[in-house]
């Protein structure tokens, strides 16, 4: 019976997240409406042209929606195993910026070995990360301060640090940016077209949140996270020592973040540039946490998804259809899943009035 009413609930939180997404195009047709003065099919044709042709309808595209897709799969597993915990960790940008800058420092040293190069330019993303966000978890337990505010200032922290390094240590001479890690330790391509940008990264992606969901679901440490989570007084008079556990689920969310930074550089971007703001993987990760529902495996699913979002903007300006159309979508869906316990709430009470 507990069996059956588990999956009856992953089924309609699924089929809620596909609502979300349909009534989020319905809308952006509307607007495609308004900007290009076209009938509601003929721009209902264009808008899902456009976000296919963009996204899947070449190998470039293709490779695009998988860049954005592996990204996205780092920093929306960082942020749900915080929310596991019933933690906000909003220090995932940050995270997967210091992995950035740790995995440019390592990745510039010459003479290393191939494999025991590219794993000191994971492991200096996942230690960076893990201490960036082992600090306000620390400051959580000991202070009770709250881990959204001093992790948002952990992000401005990395930030600067980041533009500090780029402009002095790491800077490459008549360039503002660093200096490209080197070639030997650049991920391989996973399709052999020059423009192509996607890579094994995304298959490293891939196993950590395999890794991910064992652990949360067949160990014990997992189980004490979501434990506190659920109800963290109960699981205190239960035994499990919640300070821990809040420092543990920060610290592998530090971890995940930090090595999908590291990635990025060693997979995508091989230098750093000089940064005005953030590149918001990190804040966008938060909706691909949401609509995956908390669950590992639909990570995958929701990252695809959004990184085929993002991938489709050129497609979308080329056809005359801003590209703020894509992050309305984003907005939408996230407005919807949110709302998912009122809209629960509300039916349930129109439910009970109807039979009285």
């Amino acid at each position: 019976m507990g069996k059956s009413v588990k999956i009856r609930n992953v089924l309609n939180s699924v089929l809620f997240s596909l609502l979300s997404i349909f009534i989020s195009i319905l809308i952006a047709v509307i607007f495609v409406m308004w900007s290009k003065g076209n009938g509601f099919i003929e721009s209902f044709k264009l808008l899902i042209t456009s976000f296919w042709e963009g996204s899947f309808g070449n190998i470039f595209s293709l490779s695009e929606t998988l860049v954005y897709a592996t990204i996205y799969m780092f920093t929306g597993l960082a942020h749900l195993v915080a929310f596991k915990t019933n933690l906000f960790n909003i220090g995932v940008e940050g995270q997967f910026t210091v992995g950035m800058l740790a995995a440019v420092i390592v990745g510039t040293i010459p003479n290393i070995p191939f494999l025991i190069h590219i794993v000191l330019i994971f492991l200096s993303g996942i230690l960076s990360g893990a201490l960036w966000a082992f600090i306000p978890a620390v400051l959580k337990v000991k202070l009770n301060s709250n881990e959204v505010v001093n992790t948002i200032m952990m992000n401005f922290i990395s930030l600067h640090m980041l533009n500090l390094f780029v402009g002095t240590f790491l800077k490459e001479p008549g360039y503002d940016s660093s200096y490209s890690i080197l070639q030997s330790v650049m991920l391989p391509k996973i399709f052999s077209e020059p423009s192509s940008r996607a890579n094994y990264g995304l298959f490293l992606g891939i196993l950590v949140v395999g890794f991910i969901y064992l652990f949360m679901n067949r160990t014990r440490g997992g189980y004490e996270l979501r434990s506190v989570g659920y109800n963290k007084y109960a699981s205190e008079y239960g035994g499990i020592n919640i300070r821990k556990s809040i420092v543990l689920s920060m610290v592998i969310s530090g971890i995940i973040a930090g090595l999908g930074g590291a990635v990025f550089v060693s997979g995508v971007q091989h230098r750093i540039p000089k940064l005005n703001n953030f590149l918001n993987y990190g804040f966008d990760g938060i909706a691909v946490a949401l609509v995956a529902r908390n669950n590992p495996i639909f990570i995958i699913i929701t990252s695809i998804l959004f990184g085929a979002l993002n991938a489709s903007s050129l497609e979308l300006q080329f056809n005359g259809i801003p590209k703020d159309i894509v992050f309305l979508v984003q907005a939408v869906i996230i407005i919807f899943i949110s709302g998912e316990y009122l809209f629960k709430y509300v039916l349930d009470k129109f439910r009970k009035g109807g039979s009285k």
